[in-house]
């Protein structure tokens, strides 16, 4: 089915149920989980950031920053069904895209360096997961069912189907396997790739 015919609620509901075994109806998801009204307040301070209403849009989201510990930037770009679980102290900054079936743990941080111009926040590919406290700095990519550890720390892109842990992150599974020769060369991409754009 086609995202905008399914709107965001029904796919709000059926993300929250699907990946939180807690959530046992409808009405307590809307009621009751904060990840969803963070991401239902942040589409009407979207609407307002992209009708130039910048300070309404500030103004609107920092409202929702306080009743429910998410600080989504209204520049940032989200698809429906998104799952974000719990969310206290997650944030995500002004140039960020978030696509569809991503899952967000409390924590999160897809944030800039304070460096960069333009698009200074992360991508996060379909399917991925960014696990409790992890921290994705920089316009790096993360890509389709990439999974990222907790309290990882990420500057450089995540290749599609990998497993990222530590600080820096680097790769330890590729499509759920601990395939040292591909690991050994993704990590050595990653590397120069690093080393490359900080030069």
């Amino acid at each position: 089915m086609n995202e905008k015919k399914k709107g965001f609620w029904s796919e709000a509901i059926r993300v929250t149920k699907e990946n939180d075994p807690a959530a046992r109806t409808a009405l307590e998801v809307f009621l009751t989980y904060p990840g969803v009204k963070a991401l239902a307040a942040h589409r009407i301070s979207h609407f307002l950031w992209r009708h130039n209403l910048k300070l309404l849009a500030r103004m609107h989201s920092q409202f929702w920053r306080f009743w429910t510990q998410i600080e989504i930037h209204p520049g940032a770009e989200i698809a429906h069904g998104v799952f974000i679980d719990h969310g206290s102290g997650l944030v995500i900054g002004e140039t960020a895209i978030v696509e569809k079936d991503v899952k967000l743990y409390h924590g999160v941080t897809l944030g800039g360096t304070g460096k960069d111009k333009g698009k200074r926040h992360p991508t996060i590919r379909q399917g991925a997961l960014i696990s409790a406290h992890s921290q994705l700095l920089g316009p790096i990519e993360v890509g389709e069912n990439a999974k990222v550890g907790a309290s990882a720390v990420v500057v450089t892109d995540v290749p599609p189907e990998v497993t990222v842990v530590g600080i820096p992150a680097k790769v330890v599974r590729v499509k759920g396997k601990k395939d040292v020769e591909r690991i050994t060369s993704l990590e050595e991409k990653r590397e120069a790739s690093y080393h490359s754009s900080h030069l």
